[in-house]
């Protein structure tokens, strides 16, 4: 946590889970039971991943889940893409690989955007560490050798253990 800012929320106990994505078909299904779930509307999901891993794949299923139309873009130069789901949920696609000044955080008004209402999904969010609050779901997706997925659940907080619990995972 950065020295200017509280924390948002708080951590309690972690609860995980370990998936196993055959193709890009198990990891659509994800996305799709994931939309379902209410929980989600205000949730923050930390992706985690070596480049190349799925984390983009994931979140432009997601988003299509939630019904974003068009193209969906990779925000690693803009660093956030903002989008609205026709219910009118604000979703924010944050992609942090190449951050690394934490000015910028501030200037961006990122702070303001995790604090307020709406999805957000951040890659790489170790890259802003200590300014993302506490992430509800945590996933970390990792690519096999067999070009399958294993992806490690982290619900870090009680919206993140509702999503776990309602994706059935």
């Amino acid at each position: 946590m950065a020295d200017d800012h509280l924390p948002i929320v708080e951590i309690p106990k972690n609860a995980g889970r370990t998936l196993h994505w055959r193709s890009e078909d198990d990891t659509a299904a994800f996305a799709r039971a994931l939309a379902a779930s209410p929980a989600l509307r205000d949730a923050f999901i930390a992706l985690h991943g070596d480049l190349g891993a799925g984390k983009t794949t994931f979140v432009r299923h997601l988003l299509r889940a939630l019904g974003i139309q068009g193209r969906i873009k990779s925000p690693t130069y803009a660093v956030v893409e903002p989008h609205e789901a026709p219910d009118g949920l604000a979703i924010f696609h944050f992609d942090f690989y190449r951050f690394n000044d934490p000015r910028e955080w501030d200037d961006a008004g990122f702070r303001d955007i995790f604090a307020g209402p709406g999805l957000k999904l951040a890659e790489w969010p170790e890259n802003a560490a200590g300014r993302t609050p506490t992430a509800d779901l945590a996933i970390k997706i990792e690519a096999m050798t067999d070009d399958t997925r294993s992806v490690a659940l982290l619900a870090n907080t009680p919206r993140g253990s509702d999503l776990l619990a309602r994706v059935g995972a």
